[in-house]
């Protein structure tokens, strides 16, 4: 009756050919996703052809369970129990939390579908004598089986490999070089597009179509900065107007290739904004097709340098036809394999910071500032040189485990959205330090997220130390020899800073809160208070550091309620400017004439007055000279802060209501502005939810505080005293590191000895006492120390790599060529270390050798100076004159134009405390404090007459100015 069955003949005929249709698609479906129709077809088709298989297969399955070999039972079994599991995940679709059941379904088919070639292949007389036979011929199957899988598995995974960030073998010799160049249509931006077309604005506009899957996602990025990058962010909103109004809009592209895409890459940016500023595509910021739309990443010498590409399937994400949609997220649920290839590229998880690094590191040149190559802000590049990357060589401190951008910048958040690993996702809120532009946008949950996030321990402040004042520090010592950067110079290049060995190290009562010495009324001591930087990737502050106010305070008051001590006071009870001779964290820059660079016009920076940064790892000590008062009361308590405002007063209210004063006309230029500003420009339209300038809050990031008890002037004057436990020796090591990075060499390792006296069998304390000897020029100092440190740890990077610099100073470059190939094994990305081998070898006129080492610091770092200056020396010793012309041009082109300090000389005599806070061993002093009675209390401006400078310290004082 089987035989006759009409069902029977059809099941016979139409299986056999069923299942090899679906092996084969199966077989392309996983080995080589694509995002194209074709492979949306043939998902379609294997869906369909699954489906009607898993119907054909129920009586075929019924008949050899009744008559069939036992390989043919377990053959028709497994595939109908693939068939069911192919039902299933038809209907939950395949993301990441679905693949335990996706492989199932795939191990499971083929392994029948195997079992059933081998009995087929067996009805054909091959290995059909026996059972056993029968088993080898199976397993022969099964194995070829294998084979094909991992094959496929190979080639699936390669792509990975291809859609890697890697630096190119030589950097522009101009800027012209950079992109598409200058008759690009995004120039000076680096950015590009395959085939050179333009973007439709619509395609960066259309982030609410992945919130259909991604919705814990997208409301994330819509409270976060990166969604108000653009003419949304009333702050940059007035920096490109300006600029345009300036210097023309074709400079402005330079901001556009990371801030703008929906408005540069549609080509409306040859528009000056202010004529298109509320059209949708000024008002989309970074939607989640601009990071995601990233191809390719060429270098990390930043400036947008990346490709974009433009995937035309997204039309169907985006169509407003609800058959055309519900398609489209069908296919991506049932196989969303080509959807994460196109928009999570492997450097995206793997190579995070280079990744970012195309967007936050950026510099100018020619296009931009009619001037020359000038770096601006760099989040990467001191990231990569510390220990937090775990790349660095010679950091102080290194975290438990290294860490990329992702890992403090998109924390795990909980999540069930497609895509989500074991329920959590990287949230797109991108925490930071931008507290602007929630408050401009009264996004209170963004906000309090972001002031978490500054509050979270990144770093510490200490008031540490008490000494006798001394004698006003000597100007001259100062961190800014190189001015090529208005960033900071970390630990990605040697040491900038200009040893202050001059008189005897002070003798000093610490740790304060251990100690507590008296204070005599009175007297006049110097309080140090310590800065670190704990779980900061980079710079702290980071980012536009000419734009913000982040700042130390200390204040001291009685058990009187009296203030006897304030500097980093604000004005206007907190609301107004930060008094002028306060320690500030932040990059000084100047224009061609003299005047600040405080309206975010960075192309117009023609000098750097000082730029102050704590590295990731480090530590800053700071100086105060506090006065004891002789009505202070019995116990004096020290308050420090670290304070920090998103904008300064004076940007933020230039960004909302600055213009020019038309009563006091002035010249403006491409790289000067001698206009005077006013305040009074209307806000109607402003990028704000209301109306009016916002007071940008003031968080404390760290605070410390200490009390200390007071005695009569005459009491005996309390000798110096000072504990060195081992709980104690960080808050040694970091004071010392802060003298170090100042050039007080001396009072550094005096701080270093105390380590070692807290812990002698830590090597930190000796490596530390000898690097700031070999700074010193105290070759055999070092030598001592060093090797002290070697002893306790032989393997010690940070140890090699400055007995290196003895031995090289002994002229044993062999001996400093083995401490550095030591160094390097460990961290082979160490560019100083690099750079310091190959100048070795060079001197050793080992040219060949020399060229391999140098070349591979541009791998790491295609601008790096000295690389390129040994490159130059190698070649003209080999003859080269060629490839030496092509490294001298680029050594020229990033090497600092020194000249350029001259520009800050008028400046720095009309500005006594930023010519104090120039000098690298400073002090600062109290505002005024009679003033505190005035009516407005706490200002700066009520303490010092209009048009007068209040000299923040002796160091500074007039006509002595370095």
């Amino acid at each position: 009756m089987r035989k006759n069955s009409p069902s029977q003949p059809f099941t016979g005929r139409a299986l056999p050919w069923l299942l090899p249709l679906l092996v084969i698609t199966a077989a392309y479906l996983y080995t080589f996703p694509q995002p194209n129709i074709f492979y949306a077809v043939v998902v379609l088709l294997h869906a369909l052809g699954g489906v009607v298989a898993a119907i054909l297969v129920v009586p075929i399955l019924l008949r050899v369970l009744r008559s069939g070999s036992w390989f043919t039972r377990a053959g028709w079994t497994l595939v109908a129990t693939g068939a069911m599991l192919g039902l299933i995940l038809i209907k939950t679709g395949t993301p990441r939390t679905e693949w335990r059941w996706l492989y199932l379904h795939i191990a499971i088919s083929l392994v029948g579908v195997a079992l059933l070639f081998a009995e087929w292949l067996g009805k054909r007389g091959w290995l059909a004598s026996s059972f056993g036979s029968a088993a080898m011929r199976a397993t022969i199957c099964l194995v070829a089986l294998a084979a094909v899988g991992y094959s496929a598995r190979y080639i699936r995974e390669s792509w990975q490999t291809r859609n890697r960030i890697q630096n190119p073998a030589m950097p522009p010799d101009t800027m012209n070089g950079e992109g598409d160049g200058p008759e690009g249509p995004f120039f000076p931006s680096s950015a590009q597009v395959y085939g050179k077309q333009k973007i439709p604005s619509k395609f960066f506009m259309e982030s609410e179509s992945c919130k259909r899957c991604h919705d814990d996602i997208y409301n994330q990025w819509f409270s976060s900065v990166h969604h108000f990058s653009s003419f949304n962010n009333q702050w940059y909103r007035k920096s490109i107007e300006y600029m345009q109004d300036t210097i023309g809009t074709k400079p402005s592209k330079w901001c556009g290739g990371c801030h703008d895409p929906a408005v540069l890459y549609s080509g409306l940016m040859d528009t000056p904004i202010k004529q298109i500023v509320h059209r949708p595509e000024s008002q989309a910021g970074l939607g989640c097709m601009m990071c995601h739309s990233i191809a390719n990443v060429k270098s990390t010498m930043g400036q947008g340098d990346f490709y974009l590409e433009y995937p035309k399937l997204h039309e169907l994400a985006a169509s407003k036809n609800l058959v055309v949609r519900d398609l489209h997220d069908f296919l991506i649920k049932l196989n969303p394999e080509p959807h994460r290839r196109v928009f999570l590229k492997p450097f995206m998880r793997e190579q995070t910071a280079e990744f970012c690094s195309s967007c936050h590191k950026v510099h100018l040149d020619v296009p931009v500032n009619h001037y020359r190559w000038f770096r601006g802000f760099n989040e990467y590049d001191n990231w990569q040189a510390s220990g937090v990357s775990g790349q660095g060589a010679r950091s102080f401190y290194y975290p438990p485990k290294p860490a990329q951008c992702a890992d403090c910048h998109m924390p795990l958040e909980a999540s069930h959205d497609a895509g989500n690993i074991h329920g959590f996702v990287h949230s797109h809120r991108f925490p930071g330090a931008n507290t602007a532009v929630p408050t401009a946008n009264e996004d209170a949950p963004q906000l309090k997220l972001t002031e978490d996030f500054l509050k979270s321990g990144a770093l510490t402040v200490d008031i540490f130390a008490l000494s006798p004042a001394q004698a006003a520090p000597k100007l001259g010592v100062t961190s800014q020899a190189e001015l090529s950067t208005t960033f900071a110079v970390g630990e990605e290049a040697e040491s900038k800073v200009t040893a202050n060995t001059n008189g005897e190290v002070a003798p000093v009562t610490a740790p304060l809160n251990e100690v507590q010495p008296a204070l005599r009324r009175g007297e006049t001591v110097r309080v140090d208070v310590v800065v670190r930087t704990k779980k900061v990737g980079h710079f702290f502050p980071g980012g536009t550091v000419d734009a913000y106010d982040t700042w130390l305070e200390l204040k001291g008051t009685d058990d009187k309620g009296q203030t006897i001590f304030w500097s980093g006071m604000v004005e206007d009870h907190g609301a107004g400017p930060v008094e002028k001779g306060a320690h500030f964290y932040k990059s000084l820059q100047v224009d061609a004439h003299g005047n600040a660079i405080n309206k975010r016009n960075a192309w117009a920076t023609r000098a750097v007055v000082y730029v102050r940064l704590i590295p990731p790892g480090a530590a800053d000590t700071v100086h105060y000279r506090m006065s004891i008062p002789q009505n202070a009361g019995n116990k004096i308590t020290l308050h420090a802060r670290l304070c920090y405002r998103k904008f300064s007063w004076w940007g933020t209210h230039f960004a909302f209501a600055g213009m020019p004063d038309l009563s006091k006309p002035s010249e403006v230029g491409s790289d000067y502005d001698d206009r005077p500003f006013v305040f009074t420009a209307p806000l109607n339209g402003i990028s704000a939810k209301a109306e009016k300038i916002p007071d940008v809050p003031i968080v404390t990031v760290a605070e410390n505080e200490v009390t200390l008890p007071v005695v009569a002037h005459s009491a005996p004057v309390s000798e110096p005293k000072t504990l060195a436990r081992k709980t104690e020796w960080q808050r040694w090591n970091d004071y010392g590191i802060g003298l170090f990075l100042q050039g007080d060499l001396k009072g550094a390792a005096a701080a270093f000895e105390k380590v070692t006296e807290a812990d002698p069998n830590n090597p930190d304390g000796w490596v530390n006492i000898g690097r700031a000897a070999v700074q010193e020029g105290d070759m055999e100092r070092a030598r001592k120390v060093l090797e002290k440190a070697l002893a306790l740890a032989p393997d010690l990077a940070r140890s090699n790599f400055f007995y290196a610099k003895v031995l090289r100073a002994d002229g044993n470059y062999e001996g400093a060529v083995q401490r550095l190939r030591q160094v390097i094994a460990q961290y082979p990305r160490d560019r100083v270390a690099l750079n310091d081998l190959g100048r070795i070898l060079f001197l050793q006129r080992k040219y060949a050798e020399s060229l391999r080492v140098l070349n591979s610091v541009l791998a790491v770092d295609p601008e790096d100076l000295q690389a390129h200056y040994n490159l130059m020396l190698c070649y003209n010793g080999l003859g080269d004159e060629k490839q030496a012309k092509e490294h001298q041009a680029r050594y020229l082109r990033f090497k600092a134009d020194e000249s350029s300090q001259a520009i800050t000389g008028p400046y720095r005599h009309l500005h006594a405390e930023d010519n104090n806070e120039r000098q690298a061993v400073h002090e600062h002093v109290s505002v005024p404090l009679p003033a505190l009675a005035s009516k407005h209390i706490g200002t700066a401006a009520s303490a010092v007459p209009s048009g007068k400078a209040r000299v923040t310290s002796t160091a500074a004082s007039a006509g002595a100015f370095r």
